[in-house]
């Protein structure tokens, strides 16, 4: 296995002199994407008229639960990462914390499995979901992750999501009280209809 890890690596990582434009272009993939999931919650809170804002919470819980889990992952397993064992060329600042799995895929998928689960919230968690794949690339092609700590993120996004989904009842409770304060706190927005109710 960590030879198949280490060939996929070498292969996507990138040159000694990479492409200037390849280059910008995957470290905005590998810092900047990763904003797409609280701004698409954020929007579809806002905005998105009859679509159930539980998917959500659901979404946001699961985000957050996944980066809990890849904690403990961290603390029982420490994987270096690769440019602190010396392969490949790195191109992002990084610390040498342990490598799996990827806390910015896991927040991404975490939230779109989730919104997969939902029918009114499917299109946008596929949407979502497909955008991890630039992100996934550019990681490793900077040399900050190994291709396993992608595979490692999509299990823990997707274990967030499923443990996430048996409690509807307190996200739905959750999601009320949010609901209230949302209304309370937004009452001169949503009167002139420049954010929904």
């Amino acid at each position: 296995m960590l030879a198949f890890n280490t060939h996929v690596f070498l292969w996507l990582n990138a040159a000694a002199h990479p492409v200037p434009w390849l280059l910008a272009l995957a470290r905005f993939a590998a810092q900047d994407l990763i904003f797409a999931a609280p701004l698409l919650l954020v929007a579809g809170w806002l905005w998105r008229r009859q679509a159930p804002r539980a998917a959500l919470v659901h979404a946001a819980l699961a985000a957050l639960l996944g980066l809990g889990l890849n904690q403990l992952i961290g603390l029982v397993w420490t994987e270096p990462r690769p440019f602190v064992l010396g392969i490949g060329h790195r191109f992002l600042a990084h610390a040498a914390d342990s490598s799996f799995p990827s806390d910015h895929l896991t927040v991404i998928w975490g939230a779109a499995f989730a919104l997969l689960f939902h029918r009114d919230w499917r299109r946008a968690g596929f949407g979502l979901a497909l955008l991890g794949l630039p992100v996934a690339w550019a990681r490793i092609y900077l040399g900050v992750h190994w291709p396993l700590d992608m595979a490692g993120a999509a299990g823990v996004g997707l274990a967030s999501a499923l443990l996430i989904r048996p409690w509807h009842g307190a996200v739905g409770n959750l999601t009320a009280a949010m609901n209230l304060a949302y209304h309370k706190l937004g009452k001169p927005l949503i009167s002139r209809r420049w954010i929904q109710a």
